[in-house]
């Protein structure tokens, strides 16, 4: 079973792709309406063939959800699977008050497509050794090797997700194009979603804590990278960043087996040294010793001081 949902946006893009500032710029536009990641819409959503729609919500890792908790969608008693996704979305609809609504997603393209198969979805792409040197700025990962893998495991999907897509149901950008040539990117999106291009979507950082459409902001790979480094990503990416036109600045040169457990090392220090500066030393350790001894009461209240902390540095 699925719906037929062809009234709501999705943007799908690899984490550190720009689909926030990009979010921004929707919601500047009058008639345009974002309300961010809503990921938990289909991470939670599995088959199940005893529910009549064949799909059941995990509602206990639904309500853990930070992201879910910020958005205070009910849950109806008693509705599931995908009459609580249709419920999710009416009531997303709702609170657009008429707009043209958006919703970011960065995983599960390929559920969201079997459950949604008309929905119309914008394609957002960026560098990879970008977005994986914006990784490490967020702590995830401590090296470039490491930082492009979600990329990878995005784009991958995209490709297996969109095989049989019919072309007019989707909108390719990439953030380069979005921070060089603005305004025509932008007029291409907004015929996407059958709406006028209106410039207030240029003032989206006049009540952000963003700033304007900079072109330095492509590319930074080449500034803040070392050649061993670009190696290393490029490696890893190659051939999917030369499907998406992205040209390899190296020949294509796999890291030697004493490199790559080095770079696995730095990585694991690297992650755990931002952890405990961001959480604290008890808080962070106390989360991965509760989730190891899957001592659940406790892992949730640490995750949950953890998920407070992290929206603090929310931008």
């Amino acid at each position: 079973m699925a719906l037929d949902r062809s009234d709501i946006f999705f943007v799908y893009g690899a984490l550190r792709s720009g689909t926030t500032v990009f979010r921004l710029m929707l919601n500047a536009h009058p008639r345009m309406s974002n309300p961010g990641e809503m990921d938990f819409l289909f991470d939670h959503l599995l088959p199940d063939t005893s529910h009549p729609t064949g799909w059941r919500y995990q509602i206990d890792a639904l309500r853990a959800g930070r992201i879910f908790k910020k958005q205070r969608l009910d849950i109806a008693a008693g509705m599931d699977g995908l009459d609580l996704l249709n419920s999710f979305l009416d009531q997303l609809q709702a609170r657009a008050l008429g707009q043209v609504l958006s919703i970011n997603i960065h995983r599960s393209v390929d559920r969201m497509l079997q459950v949604l198969p008309h929905a119309p979805i914008i394609h957002m792409l960026r560098d990879p050794r970008d977005v994986a040197r914006s990784s490490i700025g967020m702590g995830w990962v401590g090296t470039l090797y490491h930082g492009v893998g979600h990329w990878i495991e995005t784009e991958q999907a995209w490709d297996d997700a969109t095989l049989n897509i019919a072309k007019q149901q989707i909108e390719e950008f990439t953030y380069e194009d979005l921070f060089r040539r603005t305004e025509r990117t932008l007029r291409a999106v907004c015929s996407f979603m059958h709406c006028d291009y209106d410039p207030a979507m240029l003032q989206y950082h006049e009540n952000t804590t963003y700033g304007p459409p900079d072109p330095k902001l492509t590319e930074q790979w080449r500034r803040k990278s070392t050649p061993r480094e670009l190696m290393d990503v490029e490696f890893r990416a190659g051939p999917m960043m030369q499907r998406r036109g992205y040209t390899p600045a190296y020949p294509r040169t796999p890291a030697p087996i004493t490199r790559r457990i080095a770079l696995g090392l730095t990585n694991k220090i690297a992650v755990w040294k931002f952890g405990i500066r961001r959480f604290g030393f008890v808080i962070f350790w106390a989360e991965k010793v509760t989730r190891w001894a899957r001592m659940r009461g406790l892992h949730r209240s640490f995750k949950e001081q953890m998920d407070q902390i992290t929206i603090q540095h929310l931008k």
